[in-house]
């Protein structure tokens, strides 16, 4: 540029300074607005993130008390059993637990009426002692027949009196003083301390195994029984929760009819149900978990040791961990009572020497008939391991929830 003079001036230093200004001025209306979405974004990303973390808590938690609310607390029998406490057996092995498990076949309740009429008694349909090493590397879990002949202490009836000492068939003890006088009884004839138990009826049963969609079993012959309301083909089946719970309560119409043989189909269908849930990561999986709990807890009844979602989630990732060769089923070794053939009796020294085995929380060796294995003809008897392969504890007939179905 020029003056009037055509003397060349100098810039407009004022004007460029203002354009300059102006645009610097955009830039940072524009940064500071970018600033502020983003900051609005994550305020409200923050927010959302808090709303869904509250939602999922309160999710949570109410699940968790649903569950624990589910259970229901047998103060009856701890209040009992702490009346004598000085004659009951010491615990010999610490961190080892002795659970008593108790199924009840009472027609009370929602969903039990059609499984006969409600007289209103209790009687104990299964009752299995179960022992868990302290170091949770096994499981031995013990059918005590329910027409094995003990001494049954004098109990508290549910009227307040109380009956006198007898001796009769083991489940009538349930059926005269309830758990108290169950586990009372169960500690006299094995000399070992019950440390907790649990009661689950027809429905609870049946519930879990729905849980997990079915369980898997083998059936020999079919079986069609009115009483159980029960009707299979021969071979592999996978039973649901009705099917499940009418096959191991089934008897007359199944087998020779004996409860000996009853037990066996318990046992074997309990070592199927450990190793579905095992292999289908049910423990570790708290979705596929949650059903399998809500339905056990339903009609679940414990001592208060084991009356809380958290106590019953201890033992159970106590057990995780415990292979299925290492989760051992086998029946009290008995035998016809001398004075009625269709009672059962100890025989001894084999229950004397499983019983030690359990209170000092030593090893415990579980091997198959000879008919399993062979398809023989069953004698009752464990198959000799052989002077090449002692083995490694006393050993006992039984089976372990490892086994196939159909094996």
């Amino acid at each position: 540029m020029t003056d009037s003079a055509g003397t060349p001036s100098e810039p407009d230093s004022t004007a460029e300074d203002g354009a300059e200004g102006q645009a610097t001025e955009g830039a940072d209306e524009e940064a500071g607005a970018g600033a502020n979405g983003r900051r609005r974004w994550l305020h409200w990303t923050a927010l959302g993130v808090s709303f869904l973390l509250l939602v999922a808590a309160g999710a949570g938690w109410w699940l968790y008390r649903k569950l624990d609310d589910n259970i229901t607390t047998d103060t009856g029998a701890a209040a009992e059993l702490e009346k004598y406490e000085k004659e009951r057996p010491a615990s010999l092995a610490l961190d080892a637990q002795n659970i008593l498990l108790i199924g009840s076949d009472t027609r009370s309740g929602k969903g039990n009426r059609k499984y006969g009429p409600d007289e209103g008694t209790q009687r104990s349909d299964t009752t299995i002692l179960l022992h868990l090493a302290a170091d949770r590397r096994s499981a031995t879990a013990v059918s005590l027949p329910r027409d094995l002949m003990v001494d049954v202490p004098g109990c508290r009836k549910p009227d307040g009196t109380r009956t006198k000492k007898q001796f009769a068939q083991f489940n009538s003890a349930f059926e005269l003083g309830g758990t108290a006088c169950t586990i009372r009884t169960v500690e006299r004839l094995t000399g070992i301390r019950v440390d907790h138990h649990m009661v689950i009826d027809f429905a609870g049963f049946k519930g879990m195994v729905d849980a997990v969609h079915g369980v898997e079993i083998c059936v020999k012959e079919p079986i069609d029984d009115n009483d159980a309301l029960l009707r299979l083909d021969k071979g592999l089946q996978r039973l649901d929760g009705e099917q499940a719970l009418g096959y191991v309560r089934a008897r007359k119409t199944v087998g020779d009819g004996s409860d000996t043989e009853r037990m066996d189909r318990q046992q074997k269908f309990l070592g199927a149900l450990v190793n579905k849930v095992q292999s289908n990561g049910v423990l570790l999986n708290p979705a596929r978990l949650y059903p399998v709990l809500d339905a056990a807890t339903k009609s679940l009844t414990t001592d208060p040791g084991l009356d809380s979602l958290r106590d019953l989630y201890d033992l159970v990732r106590g057990m995780r961990d415990i292979p299925t060769e290492r989760v051992q089923f086998l029946t009290v070794p008995r035998q016809p009572y001398t004075y009625n053939r269709n009672r059962d009796e100890l025989v001894q020294p084999a229950a004397g020497h499983l019983f030690e085995r359990l209170r000092e929380d030593a090893p415990v060796s579980v091997v198959p008939t000879v008919s399993e294995k062979d398809g023989g003809k069953d004698d009752g008897k464990p198959d000799d391991p052989g002077p090449t392969n002692p083995a490694p504890a006393p050993t006992f007939t039984g089976s372990n929830a490892a086994v196939g179905a159909c094996e």
